[in-house]
């Protein structure tokens, strides 16, 4: 329990790059982003519906991702989101720095 929580504090601080990969690759609704952070974890980390929300209301806010309504045609419907070209560079920029603390990190570990 404690290897897990403490997986789960050092991750949720990249809630935004992991909701920016994934909106690299396409809109997607936010159900949709909870699981594929889920599955593409290897179902070792499940981002917390309020903490998504959160990423995603602060992103849109900070005009990195826009969001729409989509079509009814199945259930309700759907809020969908998109990066946009801000939310890319962001993307690009913590995707660097992360790479640059992951290198720093393995040398004093």
């Amino acid at each position: 329990m404690v290897a897990s929580k403490l997986s789960s504090d050092l991750l949720r601080g990249h809630a935004d790059t992991m909701i920016l990969k994934l909106l690299m690759g396409g809109d997607k609704y936010g159900y949709e982003i909870s699981k594929l952070i889920f599955a593409s974890s290897g179902e070792r980390y499940e981002l917390k519906e309020a903490t998504m929300y959160s990423s995603l209301k602060r992103l849109e806010k900070e005009e990195k991702i826009q969001s729409y309504w989509g079509d009814a045609t199945q259930g309700g419907r759907r809020k969908y989101y998109t990066i946009t070209a801000n939310g890319k560079e962001a993307y690009r920029q913590n995707k660097a720095n992360w790479e640059q603390a992951k290198q720093i990190l393995e040398r004093l570990l």
